[in-house]
């Protein structure tokens, strides 16, 4: 009888230790989602444009989101100029492209 309230002991305490690793585990890639969107802000040079500012940072996109939303090609056009960016950094150059 002692033996199985041990076994039961362990599965559970087994049970909670997976419960908890999968919720840290969803923390931190949740965490790294948003330090790699960071890096893209900071990428952009958004950071020193704004001087570090969050409330004009946050202002301009709340301005790009209310453009998307107005303007359909708006996201299409923003994922062209990334993709060509991502490729030129790959390629060890830092060009900026302005095709609109």
């Amino acid at each position: 009888m002692v033996r199985t309230h041990h076994a039961i002991r362990r599965v559970e305490a087994s049970h909670r230790r997976t419960e908890t690793r999968e919720w840290v585990m969803a923390r931190r890639e949740r965490t790294r989602h948003l330090i790699e969107l960071g890096g893209l802000v900071q990428k952009a040079g958004l950071v020193e444009l704004a001087d570090d500012d969050r409330a004009t940072l946050y202002g301009a996109m709340l301005d790009l989101a209310a453009k998307a939303r107005e303007d359909g090609n708006a996201l299409a056009l923003w994922k062209r100029r990334g993709k060509r960016a991502f490729d030129a950094d790959a390629e060890g150059g830092k060009e900026q492209f302005d095709d609109g």
